[in-house]
């Protein structure tokens, strides 16, 4: 008796007129024509359907599976009990080496972001001391970054302008709380792939764009140029032209900016220079050129101290002036609609930005220091340290480039270092505001430059891209120019929205290939692979380097075009998908396919239109007075088989294009049928959706039913043809040529030699008939007689795939052997119909 939850879904399916009777009648009608191999001598597989509970099972978390969830948000459970002293040594020197780097930086930045210098100060303290509990990656600096900070610059000068009410520090914090939001959501829903969909040109040109207009908005700053009406936030291009107008407007702050540029790529190029000629001290030059920044802003401190100490109230150059001692601004950022619609229109880019310019830092160093990060829990940590960060006072912050590179040079062994980090830029705080008091300004633009000009794509770079895909450097190129002549945000929406434009042009007009059949063999050295095998009579076809490739007809994949490449068989065609088989490309792939075939192939009935009206209007043959052009050369079509090995999934909308060109061919080939062959199918889903729409079978006339001849793949299990067989035997093969090599002349062959299935092992025990046998040849002819790998009649065969679905095949051999076979014996059963090929009873068993 059916279970009840099965009668209850048919009567479901009788109420909804749902027919659940077509497939098992399909499955009934192979029974009738199956071959007698794969019954009587193989064993029997048949495959079972996914089922739609199987995928809600598949997709539902178990309680290892939450448990394993939880404990993932916190990584850093999984190496902290085994901290030990070395790695503490390690993350000292790169956390303080750092921090001596974060803390003028920070400083810096803030400006970038109208903000005061403290402000910078709390977001990397926050940074660094939070993203070390939800860290994957060990060598990323969390804090204010160069193109962040621009980004919040114009959204607080923007709202000054509109709204001089809210103060600027209060929209940066509200920034960061909804921003950090966003990205922490979607790292808590382990979406972190959609990082993937923004290319690597994507990426340098955001990165470029950004660090050009950076660099041309921090000029006039290190110059001391300040003109009434001059907008150093205006587009790039803007910018450069006003500062070269104004030039003349140069103030001692020159000397200080210019200076301290100079200084900072010098002591970069000297370290680089004595690293090479001394590699033994290579450490310490590093250590030199990443303090260079700390060193300088320590040096020109120092120098405006000398000039400035009787001038504060009137520096004789612009100085930082005076930094809070602690954390003055910490409280509860305050959100609201308002604040929030305020900077609604920026809040994508800022996402964007905080999204590629982490996981794009922390995947590269990821490789170079051969670990794998966890894109989704990176974009819990930043989400987290932005949510947080705001209740001190910090800004939006994310992955550093700069710093991440000398934190990686420097050493770092775990994520802890960021809380030693933490650590140098809270003394900061608290122990040197007074001295940030003298910091001139034109130095600290300096640093940006130097530091933004690192995030230049070189022209190396560049050209490599061209060497791998042109296209991609004109959107390289498209992100920097609009950058340069528009914004920062409009740069990072072009290069996203072309490079998607491109990739759905890509996947819409993926182009299949019909291909054909090449008998190849494996060269070495000066000679064929099979050719060492010819004093070796019964090496099987398996142990030979001669077997069947297929490429495509048109040589478009760069073979050889000397080479002919062979059509399968007259009728039959192979088609190969290049990519996915879904609602986007799927017209493209079959109108190619419907063609193609058109074109090379001829009606089976060209007389199936006896009168001109019959004739479709799409196709009214030749004009009166004039012939059809003749097409008796072509071959009518019989049988397609198509190479699903690039394709993964396929959707409704794919499955009915296939169904609709089934019956389109149909219509052509009347009154034959094409038969449908499908090979390297990889998809349990994918197979389900085919079988559903009568795929996977043969395709029956529709006058009457004939038998046909499936061909499946079976292997063996302990045979000779078995993989541990295949292994010994190679072994055994070992052994008695080191036996031939110990004896004098060899063994002569006993009992075994007139076992039929020791030929082999006969013709290699037998060189010398007058030779005396050994005790050691006993013992290796006993072994090799009682082998497994040759006793056949221990050998179980199976199917491979299921015969309840023939015309799904494991490679295209397999399919086009089978093609062939029913297309001959479609043909020998046409003829016995005819009388021309014997008794029609025969041939029907034929």
């Amino acid at each position: 008796m059916a279970p009840s939850s099965s009668q209850v879904g048919h009567g479901i399916a009788k109420v909804l007129r749902i027919n659940l009777s077509e497939r098992q009648a399909q499955k009934d009608a192979i029974t009738r024509g199956e071959s007698t191999y794969s019954v009587s001598t193989a064993e029997t597989y048949v495959e079972e359907e996914p089922r739609t509970i199987d995928w809600i099972r598949d997709i539902t978390p178990s309680r290892s599976d939450v448990l394993t969830y939880f404990r993932n948000l916190f990584p850093f459970t999984r190496w902290i009990l085994r901290y030990n002293l070395q790695w503490l040594i390690g993350d000292l020197v790169a956390g303080i080496t750092v921090g001596a780097v974060v803390v003028p930086q920070g400083m810096a930045y803030a400006k970038l972001a109208e903000l005061p210098p403290e402000f910078g100060l709390y977001s990397s303290f926050m940074g660094v001391l939070i993203y070390w509990f939800f860290a994957t990656s060990k060598d990323i600096t969390i804090g204010p970054v160069a193109v962040m900070s621009t980004i919040v610059g114009n959204v607080v000068n923007k709202v000054a302008v509109d709204h001089p009410e809210v103060p600027g520090h209060v929209v940066a914090s509200a920034l960061a709380i909804i921003a950090g939001a966003i990205v922490c959501f979607i790292g808590l829903i382990r979406c972190g792939w959609i990082v993937n969909f923004i290319p690597l040109t994507a990426i340098s040109a955001f990165m470029t764009g950004s660090a050009i207009s950076i660099a041309a908005g921090q000029v006039p700053a290190m110059m001391g140029i300040k003109v009434k009406g001059f907008n150093t936030r205006a587009s790039t291009y803007l910018v450069i032209i006003n500062t070269l107008k104004y030039l003349g407007h140069t103030k001692l702050d020159a000397a200080m900016g210019l200076t301290a540029l100079f200084l900072l790529y010098a002591v970069r190029f000297i370290c680089t220079v004595l690293a090479k000629k001394h590699p033994s001290r290579a450490k310490t030059y590093f250590f030199i050129s990443t303090l260079r920044t700390a060193f300088t802003i320590l040096l020109y401190t120092m120098i405006s101290w000398l000039a400035n100490r009787h001038h504060r109230k009137k520096p004789i150059f612009a100085i930082l002036g005076k930094v809070p001692r602690g954390f003055k601004h910490a409280a509860v950022p305050t959100i609201n609609t308002d604040i929030i619609s305020y900077f609604a229109s920026e809040l994508p880019a800022s996402v964007i930005v905080l999204l590629i310019e982490h996981i794009a830092i922390s995947k590269s160093f990821g490789r170079v220091n051969n670990y794998t990060i966890d894109p989704s829990q990176e974009l819990v940590a930043i989400g987290v340290s932005n949510l947080l960060g705001p209740f001190l006072g910090g800004y939006p912050a994310t992955g550093s480039f700069s710093r991440t590179a000398i934190k990686s040079k420097a050493g770092v062994r775990t994520p802890f270092a960021g809380v030693i980090t933490a650590i140098v830029v809270l003394l900061a705080i608290y122990a040197l505001p007074a001295v940030f008091f003298y910091i001139p300004n034109s130095s600290l633009a300096a640093v940006i430059i130097h530091a933004v000009g690192d995030l230049i794509t070189p022209p190396n770079t560049v050209y490599q891209f061209w060497r791998v895909s042109p296209l991609e450097v004109i959107i390289f190129f498209a992100g920097v120019l609009v950058t340069i002549f528009s914004s920062i945000e409009n740069g990072i929406y072009t290069t996203i929205c072309v490079s998607a434009a491109v990739l759905l042009f890509r996947v819409v007009k993926a182009h299949g290939h019909f291909v054909g059949r090449v008998k190849i063999h494996s060269v070495i050295g000066d000679h064929l692979l099979e050719d060492k095998f010819h004093d070796e009579p019964n090496k099987s076809d398996t142990e030979t380097a001669v077997r069947d490739l297929f490429l495509p007809l048109d040589h478009n994949g760069g073979t050889n075009p000397e080479i002919k490449v062979d059509s399968p068989y007259p009728g039959i065609f192979i088609y190969r998908f290049s990519e996915g088989f879904n609602y986007p490309n799927a017209n493209h792939y079959t109108d190619y396919l419907v063609d193609y075939i058109f074109k090379h192939t001829r009606r089976t009935n060209p007389d199936s239109w006896p009168r001109p009206g019959d004739r479709p209007w799409n196709n009214p043959g030749p004009r009166r007075g004039r012939s059809e052009p003749d097409r008796s050369y072509l071959p009518t079509l019989k049988a397609i088989i198509l190479d699903f090995s690039a394709v993964n999934n396929v959707d409704v909308t794919s499955v009915q294009n296939l169904i609709d060109v089934r019956n389109q061919l149909d219509r052509y080939a009347a009154p034959d049928v094409v038969q449908w062959h499908l090979a390297c199918i990889n998809n349990r889903w994918t197979k389900r959706a085919l079988a559903s729409a009568g795929f996977g079978y043969p395709t029956p006339p529709a006058q009457e039913y004939s038998r046909w001849k499936p061909i499946f793949s079976v292997a063996e299990i302990g045979g000779s043809s078995s993989a541990a067989a295949a292994a010994e035997q190679e072994t055994n093969r070992r052994l008695s040529r080191q036996a031939r090599d110990v004896e004098a002349g060899g063994v002569r062959s006993g009992s075994v030699a007139n076992d039929p299935k020791s030929d082999v092992i006969s013709q290699d025990l037998s060189k010398d008939d007058s030779a005396t046998t050994s005790s050691n040849g006993h013992d290796l002819h006993r072994e090799i007689s009682t082998s497994k790998a040759y006793n056949r009649q221990q050998s179980r065969q199976v199917v491979v795939h299921g015969l309840n679905r023939p015309f799904f095949h494991l490679d295209l051999t397999i399919a086009l052997q089978s093609a062939i076979t029913n297309v001959e014996h479609q043909e020998r059963l046409r003829r016995a119909e005819a009388g021309q090929g014997g008794d029609y009873n025969v041939g029907k068993e034929l």
